[in-house]
């Protein structure tokens, strides 16, 4: 298994606190193998086996009808006497959860941490129920220094280029150590387990071609503007009918499965959020490159910026894409020290590409950190406060 450090420090940081501890993410991304290293911690640190009650809800044996049978399933298994840490995986599986996290909860002896694949689990009746009473925990495919600990190879660019077209989804990894023509398999698995089972079935939505289509067009425009009239528009000129109303609806199981994620627009000068020209981004390449086949690769410079957007995340920034008058940043980060400005690009040796990406940078008219990320090698060096460095050093360290 892959450490997947900063997570597990994550949930140790949380443990015994008197909150939920709910760890959300795509299907496959790593939540059960967390659970997994979270609980070999715990035996580490003498905590008995008994103590540790496992269930992943996605297996047949734990069949339960409703929320009744689950908690009367584990509290069968509690001693009043000792404390008790509860898992369970896709927890939202089981007709009204949220009364058996919630009795699990106000004992004062169980530990409750939950997984989920949808984003609607912290939505509606559970967010009213267990108000203040939870920490989200939002996980994602594995970052480039994950990915790279898999391998004893030190040649980074050569792994970065893979990790551009792959992505990082855990399984990937065994794949290509073994055989990575079966990579698409893989992805195809969890691409039609997400449409099938989180988005058609949950969404009651029979149309398989037009899903595929909004949700190709989105991939093949990460990093532009986009909005629902332009893809229902684009598709209908196309002869594959459909309105903005059913884009809409589609972009919001895409966001609630985690396929896609939407950042909004800040202006940099105002300091507001404006409320429309969102862009969107892939929750992972690979599953991209899976969906668009070659013309995947056609846009490396949007890939990148895909990586960084999805990294900034990891690291806890709110992230918007900035407006400086007429021109953008593509990244504003926000976190509780203020901002940063991230311009991303392939290559920057053009002087004219050079001129052209710093000049939003230099208009914010503040004195946040303003970095440039592309992939020269040459030495990190600084343009009058703005500081260009290679994006694969950025990724390792920081």
């Amino acid at each position: 298994m892959i450490e997947r450090t900063e997570y597990l420090e994550e949930l140790k940081r949380w443990k015994d606190k008197d909150l939920i501890k709910v760890i959300t993410g795509i299907r496959r991304c790593g939540k059960s193998t967390l659970f997994e290293l979270f609980i070999n911690y715990l035996k580490e640190n003498n905590v008995n086996e008994k103590q540790i009650i496992h269930i992943n809800l996605e297996d047949a044996d734990y069949d339960f009808k409703n929320y009744k049978e689950l908690y009367n399933y584990i509290s069968k298994k509690l001693d009043s006497e000792k404390q008790y840490y509860v898992f369970l995986d896709e927890v939202q599986n089981v007709s009204e959860f949220q009364k058996a996290v919630d009795s699990l909860y106000i004992k004062k002896n169980v530990d409750v941490y939950i997984t989920g694949s949808n984003a609607y689990l912290l939505s509606g009746e559970l967010a009213t129920l267990l108000s203040g009473r939870y920490v989200e925990i939002k996980m994602l495919p594995l970052s480039f220094k994950e990915y790279i600990s898999a391998f004893n190879d030190k040649n980074y660019q050569q792994l970065f280029l893979n990790y551009m077209k792959n992505g990082g989804m855990p399984g990937n990894i065994s794949i290509l150590k073994s055989n990575p023509n079966d990579i698409d398999k893989y992805l195809d698995g969890i691409f039609s387990t997400i449409v099938y089972k989180d988005i058609m079935a949950r969404n009651n939505i029979s149309d398989k071609l037009l899903l595929e289509s909004v949700l190709k067009f989105i991939f093949d425009s990460i990093g532009s503007p986009v909005s629902a009239k332009k893809i229902s528009d684009t598709l209908t000129s196309k002869g594959i009918s459909t309105s903005n109303h059913t884009v809409e609806n589609y972009i919001v199981a895409f966001l609630e499965s985690f396929l896609i994620y939407k950042a909004k627009r800040f202006d940099v000068k105002g300091k507001n959020i404006l409320a429309r020209d969102y862009k969107f981004y892939a929750v992972d390449t690979g599953l991209r490159s899976f969906l668009l086949g070659k013309k995947a690769d056609s846009d490396m410079g949007h890939i990148l910026e895909n990586i960084v957007y999805l990294e900034l995340l990891r690291r806890g920034y709110k992230v918007y894409v900035g407006k400086v008058d007429n021109l953008e940043v593509d990244f504003v980060a926000e976190n509780r020290d203020g901002l940063n400005y991230f311009q991303v690009a392939l290559s920057v040796r053009d002087e004219k590409v050079l001129a052209r990406v710093l000049r939003s940078l230099e208009k914010t008219g503040d004195h946040y950190p303003k970095v440039l990320l592309t992939l020269d090698m040459d030495l990190e060096t600084n343009y009058n406060g703005i500081t260009k460095m290679n994006v694969i050093d950025w990724l390792l360290n920081g």
